[in-house]
């Protein structure tokens, strides 16, 4: 005979049902780990590749790794606004808005502890060029005026941001006119006023970083050439999604590479774990193996069906640890982002790539902790079961 039926291999889980589920309980939470940084790195990987926009360019000076690092001046940004292939606006003027970045501290809710978070100097373009930010109270700061709006993940994770509310910051009172929802991207984690209303109060020449919409996206290369040969400007281009891409990697590298190590470490328990529990089983079913020897199983037919229920075992302990860290979903966290050392909120994302490779390590720690007693199992003698029995 060939195989053992599948019947089998499930009657002998059901009945073992209480040692099942204590192991299935141990490999799940193996996977809830597991999944829920591969979602946190994922989060925060989405949440700043959706603050970019596929037709937009930002330039920033050569070797700075972020905006709060970086210093245009303002006829450098002059120029930048007359480069052919610039989109314009309905008044005919190029859709590209000179934005200074600072950081400033803030309570945070709750605890009243300070966190750094990012103040951006824009304007009306600045908004013409972001479409997921839609202000959802109040109305846009006006210009040359000391008023903010705030995004929506710092009114609710930091004291006194709420609408009406006074900001002290830049030797400056600052009024909250307006909130807004920037659709889960690192734009909720930020608060925008008038750009030179900005750089008076915290005395800024420069400016962080110039952003544009193409009129072609496919003629960045050659307004990205322009720029690098433009003795004029030290400057680089990148496209938006690009560069906020690589803000996010990190950060992200350094969760996934923490909580992996941590995954692994928790999972020499639970591959033990199906190891005792598959010994037991082989243990505890001598006279079985011999007779299903006897009726004509061969020895890779009862490999085969020992390994199996240990996959099961692993397969029902991924689905429940899977489950439990889609839960993770409608939690929102913020952390500091390496890049800015500002704060940064995000949630965790799961995705179809992830929920296979938590399932699949679920069923790694099957193979490994059931191989060895399966293989036992297939290796006892016929005489020596049925003795045994």
């Amino acid at each position: 005979m060939n195989a053992v039926p599948m019947s089998y291999v499930v009657r002998n889980l059901w009945v073992r049902r209480v040692t099942t589920l204590l192991t299935a309980s141990g490999m799940a939470l193996v996977v809830y780990v597991f999944a829920t940084v591969l979602m946190m790195s994922e989060g925060i990987r989405a949440t700043l590749v959706a603050t970019g926009q596929p037709d937009n360019t930002i330039v920033l000076r050569k070797g700075a790794g972020a905006e709060i690092n970086s210093g245009i001046s303002r006829g450098q940004a002059a120029i930048i606004e007359t480069l052919p292939g610039i989109a314009l606006d309905a008044a005919g003027q190029p859709l590209a808005s000179k934005e200074p970045v600072v950081l400033n501290n803030l309570p945070k809710r709750g605890t009243g502890k300070p966190s750094n978070v990012t103040m951006r100097g824009t304007g009306a373009t600045g908004l013409l060029l972001r479409p997921q930010v839609r202000l959802v109270q109040g109305r846009l700061f006006r210009p040359g005026t000391n008023e903010v709006i705030a995004g929506r993940a710092i009114a609710e994770g930091f004291e006194g941001v709420q609408l009406g509310a006074t900001l002290r910051f830049g030797g400056r009172d600052w009024t909250v006119v307006g909130l807004f929802d920037a659709g889960r991207s690192g734009f909720d984690s930020e608060l925008w006023m008038d750009a030179d209303a900005l750089m008076q109060a915290f005395r800024r020449q420069n400016y962080s970083s110039v952003i544009f919409r193409l009129a072609d996206p496919e003629g960045f290369d050659a307004l990205r050439e322009r720029i690098d040969t433009d003795p004029r400007l030290t400057l680089e281009a990148k496209r938006e999604q690009r560069f906020y891409a690589e803000q996010s990697e990190s950060l992200a590298n350094f969760i996934r590479v923490l909580g992996l190590g941590l995954a692994a470490i928790f999972s020499i328990g639970a591959v033990v774990g199906a190891t005792i529990t598959m010994f037991g089983a082989v243990a505890s079913r001598i006279g079985e193996i011999g007779t299903l020897r006897a009726l004509g199983f061969r020895r890779g037919a009862v490999l085969l069906a020992f390994l199996a229920e240990s996959l099961l075992l692993a397969l029902a302990g991924g689905v429940l640890g899977l489950l439990a860290a889609t839960l993770m979903q409608a939690v929102s966290v913020s952390t500091t982002n390496f890049a800015t050392f500002s704060e940064l909120a995000f949630q965790f994302t799961l995705t179809p790539a992830i929920a296979l490779q938590s399932l699949l390590f679920a069923l790694v720690m099957g193979f490994i902790g059931g191989f060895v007693p399966a293989w036992r199992a297939a290796r006892m003698k016929i005489v020596d079961c049925l003795r045994a029995a």
